[in-house]
């Protein structure tokens, strides 16, 4: 099973910035997906943006859409989350995950992702 750990979860005003990393142990295939979803106290795990191994661009929930940038390093088997523009409603627990695309172009569904990070917490205050 692929290892993730995640790291730069802080604490940040609106309207500033963070990037989150996740280090991957491996890339099992050539073609591997993976993605970014949060997690806020009392609600579901939603995503947030998704990338694979052979894609050009990310995708993104519509709520980040503008924001946040996903990026993936092949060489370093590292992802990246650029958050900018920071709101309130960003706070949350942030998980990377990975999973095989399945025929996909991207991944964006939690019960699709075998792989999961513990999570890097993100706090955003005005």
């Amino acid at each position: 099973q692929v290892q993730l750990v995640e790291s730069g979860g802080g604490s940040e005003q609106a309207g500033g910035s963070l990037r989150l990393s996740c280090s991957a142990s491996e890339f099992p295939l050539a073609t591997y997906c993976m993605g970014w979803f949060r997690q806020a106290s009392g609600k579901e795990r939603e995503g947030v943006a998704a990338i694979s191994t052979v894609g050009t661009t990310g995708y993104y929930a519509d709520s980040v859409k503008g924001r946040f940038t996903i990026s993936l390093d092949k060489d370093k088997k590292t992802l990246y989350l650029e958050m900018n523009s920071l709101k309130v409603e960003d706070t949350a627990m942030y998980y990377c995950a990975a999973s095989a695309c399945g025929g996909r172009w991207y991944v964006f569904r939690a019960r699709d992702y075998n792989s999961w990070g513990q999570g890097t917490q993100v706090t955003v205050s005005s």
